[in-house]
């Protein structure tokens, strides 16, 4: 039974150069068992057909709209989409993603048991080229001080978003998704993960965060550290606690290693007598 249905949440549906995918995304939010809500396509002056695309679904159903800009990239999109949307939820999916039919439905039960609730997620799986569970790490705000754990279609609170100026236009080239997540729940504020598959991430040959050269992934992760600098050093401690335990795991290893080889030699040892004789 579908949860009361009187709180508006608005999907956002950034697109470029993913028409070929952009019929099954959409697809996957006219198939959710929660039917208030509305999906802004936006199309991010993107070269191929997703104009005709994203016309004629709106013209399937009115809850579908569409809207066009200059390129501005990932970021600029959603935000451009949230600054129109009229729900008090905002879900951002890919244009090449899916989710499951009641993926909305638990994430508003979520939010209404819990007013504590920031973001809601749920379990994952990968599909395309890979097709299997995808096992990201416990939320904490430390595991999400190392890397992102939480993908980049959960559910947040609009005021949310207005609250810390949306996504990063800055950041163009990737891991917009981690810094907006710190962003918000790093001065508090409560997570929780739907134990069910209701998202689908595809894997594709050209998947963005695969084509980030090195160089700018590494220029990206100091811009965050810039950035955030209190939250990481209250997840993770100053520069040289850090070093410090990074030191101390390094000689603990070295141990480990070591006790390993004293152990495999003595294990050898009469094999290697054996075959000498």
């Amino acid at each position: 039974m579908s949860s009361n249905q009187n709180i508006l949440v608005s999907v956002v549906v950034p697109c470029y150069n993913q028409a070929q995918y952009l019929d099954e995304a959409l697809q996957s939010v006219l198939d959710q068992i929660y039917t208030n809500w509305e999906c802004i396509i936006v199309n991010d002056d993107s070269p191929d057909h997703t104009e005709a695309i994203a016309k004629a679904w709106v013209e399937k159903d009115q809850r579908f709209s569409y809207l066009k800009q200059d390129n501005k990239g990932l970021s600029g999109a959603r935000n451009f989409g949230i600054s129109y949307a009229k729900g008090e939820y905002i879900l951002p999916l890919d244009a090449d993603d899916r989710i499951g039919v009641d993926y909305i439905d638990l994430a508003i039960k979520a939010f209404k048991e819990d007013a504590a609730l920031k973001v809601v997620y749920s379990n994952a799986e990968k599909f395309g080229l890979e097709n299997k569970t995808w096992n990201l790490r416990p939320f904490s705000l430390f595991n999400l001080a190392k890397s992102n754990v939480i993908f980049c279609s959960a559910v947040f609170k609009k005021e949310d978003w207005e609250r810390v100026g949306g996504y990063d236009e800055h950041m163009r080239g990737g891991l917009e998704d981690w810094e907006f997540w710190i962003h918000i729940l790093k001065f508090g504020g409560e997570v929780f993960k739907i134990d069910k598959v209701c998202f689908f991430y595809r894997i594709k040959e050209n998947s963005m965060i695969k084509d980030i050269a090195v160089d700018d992934k590494m220029e990206l992760y100091r811009y965050v550290s810039v950035k955030h600098a209190d939250f990481f050093v209250n997840q993770l401690g100053s520069f040289k606690e850090f070093m410090s335990q990074g030191l101390k795991e390094n000689d603990e290893l070295k141990v480990l290693v070591n006790s390993k080889k004293n152990a495999l030699r003595v294990l050898l040892k009469p094999v290697t007598r054996f075959f000498k004789f």
